[in-house]
């Protein structure tokens, strides 16, 4: 096997590899999956009332 069948095989490789990890990407089920992990960086904050969150007058 020469090199430009090597590299010809190895694109058509890291092509398909790049189509299924669009595919899982943009995938109806990873959806909630991705919706949750944008939300965790909220879940440090602590939670304040109204009375703690206003400015002393």
């Amino acid at each position: 096997m020469d090199y430009a069948t090597s590299g010809s095989i190895y694109t058509v490789v890291v092509f398909i590899s790049f189509i299924g990890i669009v595919w899982w990407a943009f995938s109806n089920k990873s959806k909630a999956n991705f919706d949750e992990a944008e939300k965790l960086i909220f879940d440090d904050e602590p939670q304040h009332s109204k009375r703690e969150s206003k400015v002393d007058e």
